[in-house]
């Protein structure tokens, strides 16, 4: 199948690799001229794990290409994914929908025969039913099939979900269009990898609903994180105690500073002010939102306590900075309002991150020092705080971090230290709900 990728971005790129990967013949378009040009030498735009290799493994055999010019990648394709951004429009939540309608405009434009166009973006219900209709009213001469197909992504273990998901959903009522997408999904549905047909507008709800039961299950263990500290309980037993509960399950349930990323902020904002336009609340996912807010806030306040009475002049290190670990992806990260809170009490920050300091750098405040490693970021510091759950943080010379350090406070807000083990190794030590 010929195959184009409206957007390279993160869904763009994974989606249009994997793909080329079955064998499909892959055409990723960006309007980023710079994107294009660093994708043509090899340089990604994103950090995945796997992303780099499996870009050039394609490459080189000719399956997959990249180009500025939508016309060009829409010709002849058998189905176009329109892979672009919805961000949370300022002011009111809705999903800012403009570069979804602008590039379905685009593709009407450029289209050369009948055409399935696959909205991969998370949008809300509707949004293909307009799809449809600019499509129509651009090209009333060509035959086109509106199809939501959401992705269901983890950002650091994108290549291995989309390769093996738990599901696969299709949402249209054209039979031409399911076939097509049959055959684009064939090598999954060889593996048995579920494939769900609904309607298009139940397709679109299933991302959002799933985004934010996920975001509760996050923020319910957070609060009861918050139980577990007044009453002397420990969380991550009581998160092993309800996850071993099959009708539970074990994911997500892992006390922490919040949730953050490009899916599930957005995508509850998007959720509530859907419900709120067809004028039914949905109250448990409004409280979610509101809870995880307060969340990053306290977390902040959580490590300005750890330095005593007095902490204007003291130094902490932030190991940490992107939402979770193995991408590094800024948005909406903890690691922000931690940070915030911090200065605005006064402390030096200091920090470390693996993939997300430059990242970080657009949307952290100005006077925050970047660290080549753990260990500088201690050096002098008053308190570490470890924020990402980074593979290289679950290891640390807590021996060699103590003795770099001016008073060995350690503020673990994931969980990833027994305070026995920090306490033997001299740390005054801070978890989350134990």
């Amino acid at each position: 199948m010929r195959i184009t990728m409206i957007g390279s971005g993160y869904v763009g790129l994974v989606s249009g690799a994997c793909f080329a990967d079955f064998g499909h013949a892959v055409c990723c378009v960006d309007k980023d001229a710079s994107k294009i040009e660093a994708l043509h030498a090899g340089r990604m735009p994103i950090y995945e794990p796997g992303l780099d290799q499996l870009v050039a493994s394609n490459v080189a055999a000719g399956r997959l290409t990249f180009t500025t010019d939508l016309a060009a990648g829409v010709a002849g394709a058998d189905a176009v994914f329109i892979a672009v951004g919805t961000p949370s429009r300022r002011g009111d939540g809705h999903a800012d929908l403009s570069y979804v309608y602008a590039a379905t405009e685009e593709i009407a434009r450029a289209a050369t025969g009948p055409l399935v166009v696959v909205t991969k973006s998370t949008v809300p219900v509707g949004t293909g039913d307009r799809v449809e209709e600019i499509l129509r009213d651009t090209r009333p001469d060509i035959e086109f099939a509106v199809v939501s197909n959401p992705e269901f992504l983890r950002e650091g273990a994108a290549i291995g979900d989309f390769k093996r998901p738990d599901r696969i959903v299709i949402g249209t009522d054209d039979e031409r269009a399911r076939e097509v997408m049959r055959e684009i999904y064939r090598p999954l549905y060889l593996g048995e990898s579920p494939i769900l047909f609904t309607g298009r507008r139940t397709s679109e709800l299933t991302k959002y609903a799933a985004n934010a039961f996920l975001a509760t299950k996050i923020t319910f263990i957070n609060e009861m994180a918050n139980l577990c500290e007044a009453v002397g309980a420990d969380v991550k037993d009581v998160a092993r105690g309800i996850g071993l509960d099959n009708r539970i399950g074990r994911k997500f349930l892992h006390a922490g500073p919040g949730y953050g990323g490009s899916c599930f902020p957005k995508d509850t904002l998007a959720l509530l002010k859907t419900a709120e336009d067809f004028d039914t609340p949905v109250h448990v996912v409004e409280a979610v939102v509101k809870v995880n807010d307060a969340r990053k806030r306290a977390m902040g306040r959580k490590v300005v306590a750890a330095l005593g009475d007095d902490p204007r002049g003291k130094t902490v290190a932030i190991l940490g900075l992107t939402f979770k670990p193995n991408t590094d992806d800024m948005r909406d990260a903890p690691s922000i309002a931690i940070v915030q809170s911090l200065m605005d009490a006064g402390v030096t920050v200091r920090a470390f991150d693996p993939e997300g300091a430059e990242a970080a750098k657009a949307v952290m405040p100005a006077a925050l020092v970047y660290c080549r490693d753990p260990y500088e970021a201690a050096d002098g510091a008053d308190a570490v705080a470890i924020v990402t759950e980074w593979d290289a943080f679950r290891a640390l010379d807590l021996g060699r971090l103590k003795d770099t350090m001016k008073a060995p406070v350690l503020v673990d807000l994931r969980n990833i230290y027994e305070r026995q083990d920090a306490e033997r190794a001299g740390f005054s030590y801070s978890a989350v709900g134990r």
